[in-house]
């Protein structure tokens, strides 16, 4: 499936851009491709770069307040400064690379809901800058993710919800300045001790960092509170591992350290 936007860069009888996906799927350290199409006005100008941006939605706390906005996090320049001629054509085949920390926004050919992620494409002009609309891009996860993914599905866990926080998570080894979470609903026989399970991916191109925080519900003498886990391992060994019996076992036993058992 091909995505298409036009913009008009600089008004009437300016030049306008057309940007063409091959395919809006990608995964995280993956690339998209595709080209830029830019058509000449009425009259010649000197383009000074088309650049390309990734861009998601990201949620800012600010003191006792919350708002959402949109954030690039990655960028690359595709061309330098050139002559545009009026009626000219001038075509740019691009590959785009993709962070490893990028948030996915699709699991087993479902979006996640809360997710949003876009292409944008940026033309200027004589100190002129046009920043278009943006083109949706698809982010699948890795196979390491998926193994993760499929192990809290077989616990039964329940897709609620994603989100992009802006922040740092301590003691993970992180270059973008926000990560992702993806909030699940406790199968049953969590569910007395749980109210809500996240996860969070760090990529890197020799291991994913895995970090979980559970919502704990308050006992009879105890209140409720969250626990943490961080887990690292190079994409090998994640083929390797049990995480049904992982995962299990450290829910289980975070559980249990506040005195609420099964």
């Amino acid at each position: 499936m091909v995505f298409k936007r036009l913009m008009q860069a600089m008004g009437v009888g300016g030049p306008s851009v057309e940007t063409v996906l091959s395919n809006p799927n990608c995964r995280p350290g993956g690339y998209l491709e595709g080209q830029i199409h830019v058509a000449g006005g009425d009259h010649a100008v000197d383009i000074e770069y088309v650049a390309l941006g990734l861009v998601t939605r990201v949620e800012v706390e600010s003191g006792d307040s919350e708002y959402d906005t949109t954030q690039e996090f990655h960028r690359q320049r595709v061309t330098g400064p050139f002559r545009l001629e009026a009626g000219q054509r001038h075509d740019i085949p691009f590959r785009f690379d993709v962070p490893w920390e990028t948030p996915i926004t699709e699991v087993y050919g479902q979006h996640l809901h809360g997710m949003t992620m876009g292409l944008r494409t940026e033309l200027e002009v004589a100190r002129s800058l046009d920043k278009g609309d943006l083109d949706p891009v698809a982010v699948h996860p890795l196979p390491a993710q998926e193994r993760i993914l499929d192990a809290l599905l077989r616990l039964g866990f329940r897709f609620s919800r994603a989100d992009v926080e802006r922040g740092h998570i301590y003691g993970v080894q992180q270059t973008l300045p926000f990560y992702q979470e993806i909030e699940f609903y406790p199968p049953p026989q969590y569910a007395r001790a749980i109210n809500q399970l996240e996860l969070t991916f760090i990529g890197t191109p020799q291991h994913l960092q895995v970090v979980l925080e559970i919502d704990k519900r308050g006992g009879v003498f105890t209140e409720g509170r969250d626990a943490f886990g961080r887990f690292t391992v190079g994409y090998a060994a994640v083929e390797q591992t049990d995480w049904v019996a992982q995962l299990d076992g450290w829910l289980r036993q975070s559980i249990q350290k506040r005195g609420l058992f099964f």
